[in-house]
């Protein structure tokens, strides 16, 4: 699983997501309080085997965050820019083949937050963007 993070940290850097905010892409928990922001976790990686093969089928969960104040402008361009970078595109994994990286779901959510953000904000926009993901070891 290192060199599959590994794989889609390096596909994040530099992307136009990346620069949608400023480089805050966090595996699991967010480091910084700012927003933009984007949080991606492995849900589930089960293992499926056939006569001949194995694969893992990983299901990623990418959650992006704004502030309500921002607009839903942000939020769509983060979302185009996710799907445009992960949806159906080539990954390179050190020791695997990647068999297919496909959007599967998106949950638009609100969340009231108990204390404003420093620009008055008590909202926050979250998208939930899911992806399955099939890899085999080569």
């Amino acid at each position: 699983m290192n060199n599959f993070l590994t794989a889609l940290n390096s596909k994040f850097t530099d992307s136009n997501l990346f620069n949608d905010v400023s480089g805050r892409i966090y595996l699991d928990q967010a480091d910084s309080p700012d927003y933009p922001r984007v949080v991606y976790s492995i849900i589930a990686a089960p293992k499926e085997k056939t006569f001949t093969e194995q694969y893992t089928n990983i299901l990623l969960q990418v959650d992006l965050y704004s502030a309500k104040s921002a607009g839903t402008s942000v939020m769509t361009t983060m979302y185009n820019d996710l799907v445009a970078l992960l949806d159906d595109q080539p990954l390179t994994i050190t020791g695997y083949t990647l068999v297919k990286m496909e959007e599967e779901n998106l949950v638009p959510t609100t969340q009231i937050l108990s204390a404003p953000l420093p620009d008055g904000t008590t909202g926050l926009l979250v998208w939930h963007v899911d992806f399955e993901i099939v890899i085999k070891k080569t």
